[in-house]
């Protein structure tokens, strides 16, 4: 789509949307004279309002229901009717029933509905969803095991909830996370750096359990309620994760009513995305409940030959027999058709002297024949009884199947050379690559939970055992075509200018150069054709089966005694690694680490705790490099990366628990890194570097400033230093690709006067300091601000809301990440989305 839209035009545009939805609107008026508006407020006996309380009112034949907003008020349009049975019921309170006369009137306003507190304020597991409208979770069931308030975890946990998804129309991960303090992008993967640490694990946490492979491609978020980061390393619950931290995608479950909502949307470079949201009772009982999330994509994107076509489909299950049992089983589908994208090259580029506008951020070096197609499969179960009061049992298990088909050419990470081996800046080194591979995983976790209390103190206990294991299948295969023809048709892997007599040569501008397997890609003057592979001379390796195996056995006990609460726990982990698996040159490594976790909280007054923690982080290098085709086998070639966190901090709540603001001091270090390292002729390659260290300060903010106006807003500073390396002269150096600051702020104000009800605005802006490339110290990535903008409309009486949301307002240029000179990553420019949703 032309990027060159006028204000005046988006406003033309948005008339139209809002005529649209006043038809939505008139359709939907019914005649006042046989209906009466309802409305109230559902409060604590303590006086605090109760959110996303259920108000359910029956008479006869007629069930209606109502959700209560952030401020504890409800309302809603009955048929007229002697007398409605009221229900209430809400998380962590006790049920409410009245019956109540209805007066021959258009209005009434009940009493306010006083609910008690009950003895059990969270879920035990994550079985029945939410239908809140806050930016952010204030629970986590991950970063336990236990479903804990996160003011309560001593730990920095952030949260970005559906809704905030929704305002932002952050269809994939790496649009969510930008509200995220401490995580900055770096790729157009699935690839971010956590509190300055690099991601090394290209697996995602679902629910709390380990997937593998998806690093590349980023599925759509219709499926999702919330992301959870758990800063630092926490391999004490997930196992092996990275030491920056754990992104965990929590998935939509069932709702007990019925709710239903359908979003269409279509904007910038021809994107067309669709959803659909089913949720309710499935039986009049309602221990049986259903959700079904869909969504699907079409689009182009900014970049030359890119496109993304993809659709996600999720069904949820919950049966819920009784207060003691729940199941809950779910699918998730997702299939992506798309190319993979290796940045944007630069040419003239030297150490010290480059301009990154040489070329257009659009500029790609892929064919226009390139695929990178994926199909993720998933089935999880969550089973959980509660025998008494005292003790529960979980166990929850995840079946993943992933395959990938992919045809590639991308750059070698070098510029083409003379035949004096001197690089000839406008040429860039080309390889071609034909990738098939399939991998499976089996997650399980179990645990039981015991409550008790002894000589005044309360102790969650909870002991239990995970195993992850990882097959990646028989019957995969690489074919890379790089290198120089030789004069005898075969393929050398390196130029080598003492044996020039054996290669080929052709001019290029009147320089003569050596003949490339794959034609080097002209910086100066690309071309994109269909590429034929039968031009290329391919070495094909069969991709060897490999398995890993994850046993852990862990106890934990959360302790509190009146205003303090321990976290201590201890996980024993046993790790194998099989290379050629199940073949005669099978190799085993096995290894085993025992992780300590200790932390405390101490509450300073009901609104305020503060807290201090100490974390220890294990991964085998099996999984650190399982993106290479062959890894190196775990515990051989390099030691096992370890880590450590030590972080104190404060979490508070401020206007009766709608305002969120944590602030936390760290420090993290790591040692035997793996990396990339950056060469031309192998450019799988691995490197370790010895150690890194990352301090810092992180300060965040969330909540209702007012009932009608809600933010998010986050500040991140982190000195990311190298501390041992194979080169000295680094040594105290900054660790690529992150910024030292980032900021962030989101905001919603909803306009509520008469005459503009149902209109309200959101901005944004995102700041990120400069970054270093990934592999080379050459050149810096600026700094960039970035400032969004959204309007939404919501007729009155109407079940629509309709949006358009423009990102990058100012249409500023700027780079998320870098690698070399070769791979740069540019962020998305001016760009705008429309929306329509219709809820019932």
């Amino acid at each position: 789509m032309d990027q060159t839209y006028k204000i005046r035009d988006f406003g033309r545009a948005f008339c139209l949307l809002i005529l649209i939805g006043n038809s939505f609107s008139a359709s939907a008026q019914i005649s006042a004279s046989t209906q009466i508006k309802v409305d109230g407020k559902v409060t604590s006996a303590t006086g605090h309002s109760v959110e996303k309380a259920t108000i359910r009112f029956r008479s006869g034949s007629n069930q209606l229901t109502a959700l209560t907003d952030t401020a504890g008020l409800f309302a809603i349009v009955l048929p007229k009717s002697a007398s409605y049975n009221i229900n209430v019921s809400a998380i962590g309170y006790k049920p409410y029933s009245i019956v109540y006369p209805i007066q021959d009137s258009d209005h009434l306003t009940l009493d306010p509905i006083i609910l008690a507190m009950a003895n059990d304020e969270l879920q035990t597991v994550e079985i029945v969803g939410t239908s809140g409208k806050k930016y952010y979770g204030n629970y986590s069931f991950s970063a336990t095991k236990t479903a804990t308030l996160n003011k309560d975890i001593p730990q920095a946990i952030s949260s970005i909830s559906k809704e905030l998804i929704a305002d932002r129309q952050a269809a994939v991960l790496a649009d969510a996370v930008k509200n995220v303090t401490g995580v900055s992008q770096s790729s157009f993967y699935n690839q971010f750096a956590i509190r300055g640490i690099n991601q090394n694990e290209e697996g995602t946490i679902i629910n709390g359990m380990r997937t593998r492979q998806n690093y590349f491609n980023q599925p759509l978020t219709s499926n999702l309620e919330r992301i959870e980061v758990i800063k630092g390393p926490a391999s004490a619950t997930f196992s092996s994760v990275d030491p920056g931290g754990s992104i965990n995608l929590v998935t939509k479950k069932p709702l007990n009513h019925d709710r239903k909502e359908i979003s269409i949307s279509g904007g910038s470079f021809s994107t067309m995305r669709a959803a659909l949201d089913f949720t309710g009772p499935m039986n009049e009982e309602k221990t049986l409940l259903y959700r079904l999330n869909v969504g699907y994509e079409n689009s182009k994107s900014f970049r030359d030959l890119q496109f993304r076509k993809g659709y996600i489909i999720a069904p949820s299950f919950s049966y819920i027999p009784d207060d003691r049992t729940s199941l809950n089983v779910e699918m998730v589908l997702n299939n992506s058709d798309s190319r993979l994208d290796r940045g944007q090259a630069i040419f003239g580029a030297t150490p010290g002297h480059q301009n990154l506008n040489s070329t257009p951020i659009g500029f790609n070096m892929g064919a226009v024949n390139d695929k990178f197609n994926t199909q993720d499969l998933m089935l999880m179960a969550n089973f959980a009884h509660r025998f008494n009061q005292n003790i529960s049992f979980n166990i929850a298990y995840m079946k993943q199947n992933w395959n990938e088909d992919l045809l590639e050419h991308r750059t070698n990470n070098a510029f083409a050379v003379d035949e004096n081996n001197n690089p000839i800046n406008s040429l860039a080194g080309m390889i071609a690559v034909q990738r098939q591979q399939k991998f499976t995983t089996d997650n399980l976790s179990t645990y039981f939970t015991l409550q008790s209390s002894t000589f005044g103190l309360s102790h969650q206990v909870v002991a239990g055992y995970d195993r992850i294991t990882t097959q990646k299948l028989r019957g995969g295969g690489i074919n890379t075509a790089q290198g120089y023809r030789l004069k005898d048709g075969s393929i050398a892997a390196r130029y080598d200018v003492n044996k020039k007599d054996l290669y080929q040569f052709s001019t290029f501008n009147g320089i003569t150069a050596p003949v490339p397997n794959v034609s080097h890609f002209n910086l100066e003057n690309p071309s994109y054709t269909v590429k034929n592979l039968s031009d290329y001379t391919f070495s094909k390796l069969e991709i060897a089966p490999a398995f890993y195996l994850v046993n852990g056995i862990y106890l934990q006990d959360q302790i509190k005694y009146r205003k303090i609460t321990l976290t201590v726990g201890l996980r024993q982990e046993w790790y194998e690694d099989y290379s050629n698996y199940k073949l005669n040159t099978e190799r085993r490594i096995s290894q085993q680490k025992l992780l300590p976790r200790f932390g405390i909280t101490y509450a300073l007054n009901s609104r305020i705790n503060v807290y201090g923690t100490y974390l220890q982080g294990y991964q085998p290098q099996g999984n650190t490099s399982s993106l290479v085709i062959v890894p190196p086998p775990s515990g051989s070639n390099f030691k096992p990366l370890e880590s450590d966190l030590k972080e104190v901090g404060a979490k508070s709540e401020w206007l009766s628990g709608k305002l969120m603001v944590n602030v936390s001091v760290f420090e993290i270090n790591q040692k035997n890194l793996l990396m990339n390292a950056n060469d031309p002729l192998d450019v799988n390659r691995l490197i370790e570097r010895g150690a890194q260290r990352s301090r810092g300060v992180e300060l965040e903010a969330s909540g209702f400033i007012h009932r009608n106006w809600q933010f998010n807003a986050g500040y991140s500073y982190v000195d990311a230093r190298v501390t041992q390396d194979l080169n000295p002269e680094i040594v105290g150096d900054r660790v690529q690709n992150t910024p030292q600051h980032s900021a962030s702020v989101w905001t919603r104000y909803n306009l509520n006067s008469a005459k503009f009800k149902g209109i309200g605005f959101g901005a944004g802006i995102q700041y990120s300091g400069d970054k270093l490339p990934l592999y080379i110290r050459d050149f810096i990535l600026p700094a960039y601000t970035v400032i969004d903008a959204a309007i939404y409309y919501s007729p009155a009486a109407s079940k629509v809301q309709l949006s358009m949301n423009m990102n990058n307002v100012l249409n500023k240029t700027y780079w998320v990440g870098a690698q070399n000179y070769l791979r740069l990553f540019p962020g998305t420019p001016r760009n705008v989305m429309f929306n329509v949703t219709y809820s019932i």
